[in-house]
């Protein structure tokens, strides 16, 4: 017999426990309303003779103490009852008092270090956070099912965002900007009129980035391409207006040419107007906008000549980077940027090839833009490419009553992941027990899945007017309720999984990349998405498996199980799991060789993925990167290069420290050479462990292989 956990994981039955409850109950009362050894035991035959393969825990208890009373053992069922209780009381009890006290303190490191958006000094991003930490509270002991709630905090899933599930808010978006911008759109109940030039349309759309991302807890993701219409109104106006005073003085050349002096000017200061504003701007959130900028050059598109020149705008601007408060210029965190490369810019002879040059520099120097290919996206997405949200997963492909797709204006419901190596190391390398744990897991996942679901029911369009009634996602009525944007996949929710790697290696022995293991791995990924499609079937809401970048999800699993089942050589020992479905660190392979690797997994995991290499000196490896570009377009939908961040605490320096002629670190901005004062750290997750080289097949381009 099964025994089902208040937290739904299935363990074997095993009598000797509840002799041991008993007893434990036994000493509490006096000899007279003790149970005998034989009583005991008939109170366990009678729960082994129901003979049923399952049981919940507290079907078990409840038969306890019913033969307790039937025993009149009145006293000891009561001490039994009031235990049982208790227990209930310390699961549900207010848990919220430390963490906060923690925040004020800057003690409470897991809450502070969470985001990287999130400056959890100062008093509005603390405000924030506090308010989080009351609804985990709440969630946890009132919102959720027990089990859920057990799960999570035992690594079984981790219900994401917990920290805003009281409020009926979602995850992240693709903002619907082209549809705010040409009707105009309202804010604070202020009318925004369809803009008259780019410099003003720039304004408006980072008013209505900080508007939106003040009402959801997730990123923003918009397309660029849509300012390509305002740099011809402007270009269309600068025209008019120069013609009409200079048409009898000046020749249409030199007309020509002012009006692209005034265009450049415009176009720089609209693009720095964005960068700065972003930048700048707090949410009510007290953060950053966590926003995505998506970069498509569409043959397609009437404006793709003004877009071309936005897009190679922006990349210049990205390259220089944003004055410090020390006058040094730095990496901004965002906005971040998504470019994609197709086949009028894939360095393979095209017309924008120039600004793809642009932007391989723009990645060696300033980590982005990440780089889509629409030749595979088009393959893994009905013909479509469409930006990844802010947490860069993907919708799936949706027409609306005319057939047409749409992307923008959609969003996802929220996310729970899955801890996949604890699942293998309960297993203990039987499979047939491996996925009974799975399909268990799977279940309460759903589960967790359709409580936020739920919990954005009913909900009506006035609590977020720029989402629901002024083009944000849609143009609802005020009162009218959102539920029929939940349905019908028009929005996802998303089902996240961590550990690909480390469970493959515990289950197989092998690693994820050996025949023996990519095939138990693949495997397992098919099993998780065809269990997405079916959910989706049976309910017609959008559920998609999604590689989450989630790096303090890949700590904390790591750490409640080294906690839970001691040290695993290369599992729990590494104080990390792999995220997703990507290639372990320790892994040596090549940069080419994890591409062609993990574009096995990415339309699998159709709901969100990426892959990473890392890359030093990339400032140095230009024609390097090059190569991988054009590797990219032709063999995986969606990856980024990293590389070592060198930063100096004395100065705010954020570049490349070198050695100098002494052998000595020194900061080329302020000289200084204490070595201690340099936190070389890893800029997309801060990992400071130890560097695995590898040699890649073009150009001897070395890479580092991330764990994320």
């Amino acid at each position: 017999m099964k025994v089902i956990k208040r937290d739904g994981r299935s363990v074997e039955y095993d009598a000797k426990k509840i002799a041991l409850a008993i007893e434990k109950a036994n000493n509490e009362v006096g000899s007279k309303e003790k149970v005998s050894k034989q009583q005991i035991e008939e109170i366990i035959l009678y729960i082994e003779s129901l003979n049923k393969k399952r049981m919940l825990v507290e079907d078990i208890q409840d038969i306890i103490e019913m033969k307790l009373m039937d025993f009149k053992k009145f006293e000891l069922a009561k001490k039994y009852i009031v235990y049982r209780y208790n227990r209930a009381l310390v699961r549900k009890q207010n848990t919220t008092d430390e963490s906060i006290l923690g925040l004020i303190r800057h003690s409470n490191k897991d809450v502070m270090e969470e985001n990287s958006n999130k400056n959890a000094i100062i008093a509005s991003t603390q405000r924030d956070l506090i308010a989080g930490e009351v609804s985990k509270d709440l969630t946890r002991r009132l919102l959720l099912p027990e089990k859920i709630s057990k799960a999570h905090e035992e690594g079984v899933l981790h219900f994401h965002d917990a920290d805003y599930f009281l409020q009926s808010i979602f995850n992240c978006c693709l903002i619907n900007i082209q549809d705010m911008l040409d009707n105009g759109t309202v804010m604070n109940g202020k009318l925004i009129e369809s803009p008259k030039s780019f410099q003003v349309a720039c304004t408006v759309m980072t008013q209505i980035i900080a508007c939106v991302a003040s009402s959801q807890y997730g990123g923003q993701s918009i397309n660029l391409r849509h300012l390509g219409k305002y740099l011809r109104i402007s270009k269309l106006k600068f025209e008019k207006e120069l013609k009409t005073k200079y048409q009898d003085k000046l020749s249409s050349e030199m007309i020509d040419s002012l009006v692209l002096d005034r265009l450049k000017t415009e176009l720089a200061s609209g693009v720095q107007t964005v960068q700065y504003q972003i930048n700048t701007l707090m949410t009510t959130n007290g953060q950053s906008p966590f926003v995505t900028l998506f970069m498509h050059l569409d043959d397609n598109d009437p404006y793709i000549e003004e877009v071309a020149m936005i897009f190679e705008e922006v990349l210049k601007q990205r390259i220089q980077g944003i004055k410090n408060e020390k006058g040094v210029y730095v990496t901004p965190a965002f906005p971040k940027l998504v470019y994609v490369l197709d086949e009028n810019n894939a360095l393979k002879g095209g017309k924008y090839d120039y600004i793809t040059k642009l932007a391989v520099k723009c990645s060696a120097t300033r980590m982005y833009p990440d780089y889509i290919s629409a030749k595979k996206m088009k393959e893994n997405y009905e013909g479509n490419v469409f930006s990844p949200m802010g947490c860069r997963s993907f919708l799936s492909p949706w027409k609306d009553k005319d057939g047409n797709y749409k992307f923008e204006g959609r969003f996802n419901q929220g996310v729970v992941s899955l801890n996949l190596p604890q699942i293998a190391i309960m297993a203990n390398k039987d499979e047939s027990e491996f996925w009974k744990l799975l399909d268990e897991r799977l279940e309460l996942a759903h589960e967790a899945l359709m409580c936020r679901h739920h919990a954005l029911l009913g909900t009506m369009a006035d609590v977020s007017p720029v989402h629901w009634l002024y083009g944000a996602i849609a143009r609802l009525k005020p009162g009218e309720k959102i539920d029929h944007l939940l349905k019908d996949g028009y929005s996802t929710i998303s089902l996240g999984y961590i550990g690909v790697y480390e469970m493959t290696l515990l289950m197989t022995g092998e690693s994820q990349t050996s025949e023996k293991g990519k095939e138990f791995a693949l495997k397992v990924m098919n099993k998780l998405s065809d269990t997405c499609a079916k959910w989706k079937k049976e309910s017609g809401i959008g559920f998609g498996l999604y590689g989450t970048p989630a790096e303090s999800l890949c700590y904390r699993f790591a750490r409640i199980d080294k906690e839970r089942f001691g040290t695993i050589e290369n599992v729990t020992d590494k104080g990390y799991y792999t995220n997703s479905y990507h290639v372990d660190v320790r892994e040596h392979i090549d940069a080419f060789s994890k591409f062609d690797f993990e574009a096995e997994f990415q339309p699998i995991s159709s709901g969100g993925a990426i892959s990473y290499i890392e890359i030093p000196n990339m400032k140095h490896n230009l024609a390097a990167l090059e190569e991988l570009v054009k590797y990219i377009y032709d063999h995986i939908q969606y990856a980024e290069f990293n590389t070592k961040s060198d930063y100096c605490h004395t100065c705010g320096y954020d570049g490349e420290i070198m050695i100098n002629e002494n052998n000595e670190w020194e900061c080329p901005n302020c000289h200084n050479k204490d070595k201690k004062l340099m936190n070389v750290t890893r800029r997309t997750c801060g990992y400071l462990g130890e560097n695995f080289w590898n040699v890649g097949k073009t150009k001897e381009i070395k890479s580092r292989v991330t764990h994320i």
